[in-house]
This record gives C-alpha cells, sequence and structure tokens, in this order.
C-alpha cells in the first residue's frame, strides 16, 4: 500500500512538473517581445507588401498566438519577416510571449 501511494504521489508531482515547464511566464515574455513592437505596436501600420493591416496582439489568445508563431517557424504561413523573426524563438519563448500578450488588451501594445 505505501508503494502505490509514494507511486502516486511521484507520479503527480512528476506530471506537475511538467505542467509548470508548459506555462508561459509573462513578465520574461515582455522583455522578449520589444521587437514585436516595431510593427504590432504602430497604430494603423500597413504592411509594405502585400499590404494589409497588421493585427495587434493584445488581447489574442494564447493557443492562437503560439499556434501562429509556430506556423511562421515552418513556413506554414507565409511572410518572410515574421519567419525571420520566429526562427529565433525557442519554445519557450514563444510561450512567455503569447502569455504576454494575452494579458495586454487589445490596442494596447504600443
Amino acid at each position: 500500500m505505501t508503494k502505490r501511494i509514494l507511486s502516486v504521489f511521484f507520479i503527480v508531482m512528476l506530471s506537475q512538473a511538467v505542467f509548470a515547464q508548459n506555462e508561459g511566464d509573462p513578465e520574461r515574455g515582455r522583455i522578449i517581445a520589444y521587437t514585436c513592437f516595431g510593427c504590432h505596436g504602430v497604430p494603423h501600420q500597413k504592411n509594405v507588401y502585400p499590404t494589409y493591416s497588421v493585427p495587434k496582439l493584445g488581447g489574442q489568445t494564447e493557443g492562437y498566438l503560439i499556434s501562429s508563431l509556430q506556423a511562421y517557424q515552418r513556413g506554414d504561413r507565409k511572410h518572410p519577416t515574421m519567419h525571420a523573426q520566429a526562427n529565433t524563438l525557442t519554445d519557450q519563448d514563444i510561450r512567455d510571449i503569447a502569455s504576454y500578450f494575452v494579458t495586454v488588451h487589445k490596442g494596447d501594445e504600443s
């Protein structure tokens, strides 16, 4: 019985440690995201080519931001600047940046 209790305890502790690694740190994300503001923090910013409005990141969902950055890394989403930026990020960087932008109110990035 004691072995079973200890086994369950260790499984729970290990799963919590793994979950904690997958969480984003919004404060670290705020620091890393400084490069994002060059485009995403400029009101009414338009991309040069193809021409479209640069989206605001504040208030987006964490899952959307993570999947978007991963898609830029893989090349599934086509944008040379975003591809280059995303390729500099680790998985933890992406989680941290996404965690930060979730805390920012839409339109308050600048």
